[in-house]
């Protein structure tokens, strides 16, 4: 359940202006959505002028273009119709094989009567807390990746200018070592900035999704405590009442068990974090669990 807004074009420009003028690679091209358009009808040719001994042709019923033709069986063949003169020219359709009649089933148990409640989830992440801190965090550090992006593009640039303008005075070693740095400066940043995006878009993802598994444990906690067995989304109904709607009680339960969320250094894969402390728990070793032993009864006296 995404809930932000696409990245910033002025990133998407750093790697523009590259391409224009240091020949980097073009940009792939977006393909819009096809559409079928139906041909137009053909006008039909004039019938030939029948003759008496010829035989009326058989009406063959209009079929879409989109359809494939039927299968054909050659006369001669095993099943086909023998050509004998009178069926010459006619076109044999393969039947198609009856449904087949199955035994019925064992009798299961019956499901319970259901007792269905509502909830709205967009709304939901608009109003949990935790929801609201990785929105923020997020827009902060996609606005400073632009930042960063349209000060290392105006870099370029100036470098790009300076080089112009030496470039008569320069020789042609000296021309093709400055073009070699600048191109090797740029495709550097490509790679940082595509870097940072990409840990961007995981730190999104992965906060996201532990907001989403909260909530499911809290969406069968609230049905839970109110008798519910069936929860359907907001937008799935086209009629409700109030009594069914658990949107508000989600939300606020999950703010409850939920105010906030860890989310990983601007920089960091959330992954690497992950997997670094599987690792760390894995590698400690682990305490012996105490039993309780059982107390041994007294010496009984003779």
């Amino acid at each position: 359940m995404k809930i932000f807004s696409s990245p910033s074009p002025a990133i998407l420009a750093v790697f523009l202006v590259a391409g224009a003028s240091f020949g980097a690679r073009p940009a792939l091209a977006q393909q819009g959505p096809g559409w079928f358009v139906p041909g137009g009808q053909q006008p039909h040719a004039a019938a030939p002028p029948a003759r008496r001994d010829a035989r009326p042709a058989a009406r063959v019923a209009p079929t879409q273009e989109a359809l494939p033709p039927p299968v054909e069986i050659p006369s001669g063949m095993a099943g086909a119709p023998a050509d004998n003169g009178a069926d010459a020219g006619q076109t044999a359709q393969i039947p198609q094989a009856p449904v087949p009649d199955l035994p019925p089933l064992p009798k299961g148990a019956t499901p319970p009567a259901a007792v269905i409640g509502v909830l709205g989830v967009p709304e939901i992440m608009r109003g949990a807390t935790a929801a609201q801190e990785v929105e923020r965090v997020i827009a902060e550090r996609r606005e400073k990746l632009s930042a960063d992006a349209q000060k290392e593009q105006a870099t370029w640039r100036d470098m790009q200018q300076a080089l112009s303008e030496k470039r008569s005075s320069m020789s042609p070693e000296q021309v093709h070592t400055a073009e070699q740095s600048l191109q090797e400066r740029i495709t550097n940043a490509q790679k940082s900035f595509r870097d940072r995006n990409r840990i961007l878009q995981e730190t999104e993802q992965y906060s996201l999704s532990q907001i989403e598994r909260q909530l499911i444990a809290v969406i069968r906690q609230v049905a839970e405590s109110r008798g519910m067995n069936l929860v359907l989304h907001r937008s799935q109904v086209a009629l409700n009442v109030n009594e069914f709607d658990i949107t508000d009680q989600v939300t606020a339960q999950l703010n409850k068990l939920l105010p906030g969320i860890n989310i990983a250094p601007d920089g960091v894969s959330p992954l690497a974090v992950a997997q670094a402390g599987a690792g760390n728990a894995a590698a400690q070793p682990q305490k012996p669990t105490p039993t309780s032993a059982s107390p041994t009864p007294p010496a009984t006296r003779r």
